[in-house]
């Protein structure tokens, strides 16, 4: 979905409380992926592989990512 489909609500019309509130989670995401992405490659770079599962708590927002 590209931004402007995101701007309205299911009627058309322009909704920007729930606009926010989903660029805000799809920030969360990224986040957590590009942190993800860096742990696994510092691992491979120095030569160690993951085995099990990676839970981190965000500091920030206290939400758990499994």
């Amino acid at each position: 979905m590209n931004d402007r489909d995101l701007r309205k609500n299911a009627e058309g019309y322009f909704n920007p409380t729930a606009y926010e509130a989903i660029k805000n989670i799809e920030k969360e995401n990224e986040r957590f992926h590009k942190l993800l992405h860096t742990i696994f490659y510092i691992c491979e770079v120095s030569g160690f592989e993951i085995e099990g599962r990676i839970v981190l708590v965000d500091k920030k927002t206290g939400r758990i990512w499994r």
